[in-house]
């Protein structure tokens, strides 16, 4: 699928998603032209989902990273779209994960201090009926990446 460039294309792109097609194709070895066509190819196979800018949280006030575990009782179609709605309606819920075991679902939320996440608390709890939800507030992070494994 995947050949040796396509991956050192895909890992340059993961460290900085701005360089510019020139300074691209001279890291990965090809000519600008070859380079670019390379990328839209991995774009169009929804290789490349979307570029972005990875923000400072702390800088910008939500440096507060928490976990949430979720258990809830029901599981009907309907419960599911309002839980839907009320997670993609909070800014500060960054991630949202259906999971497996004993916990339903783990969400991570970006929030400025335990207040503030006493107010998103309240806000989903007000939406949506839960059984159980249990936070864990990180207290450092050792490793945070989004540079997916490309071996």
């Amino acid at each position: 699928m995947l050949d040796t460039t396509d991956k050192k294309l895909l890992r340059a792109l993961q460290q900085d998603a701005t360089m510019s097609a020139d300074l691209l194709a001279e890291r990965v070895n090809l000519s600008r032209n070859a380079c670019w066509r390379r990328v839209k190819a991995l774009e169009s196979a929804g290789l490349i989902k979307k570029r972005v800018a990875l923000l400072d949280a702390d800088k910008l006030g939500c440096g507060l990273t928490v976990l949430v575990a979720i258990r809830t009782r029901a599981h009907e179609a309907d419960w599911l779209a309002r839980f839907n709605e009320a997670v993609s309606a909070q800014p500060e819920i960054v991630a949202v994960w259906r999971t497996s075991g004993d916990i339903d679902y783990l969400l991570k939320a970006q929030v400025a201090d335990m207040s503030a996440y006493d107010r998103l608390y309240q806000r989903l709890i007000s939406a949506v009926p839960l059984s159980d939800v249990s936070a864990s507030f990180v207290m450092e992070a050792i490793k945070d990446t989004t540079e997916l494994p490309l071996d």
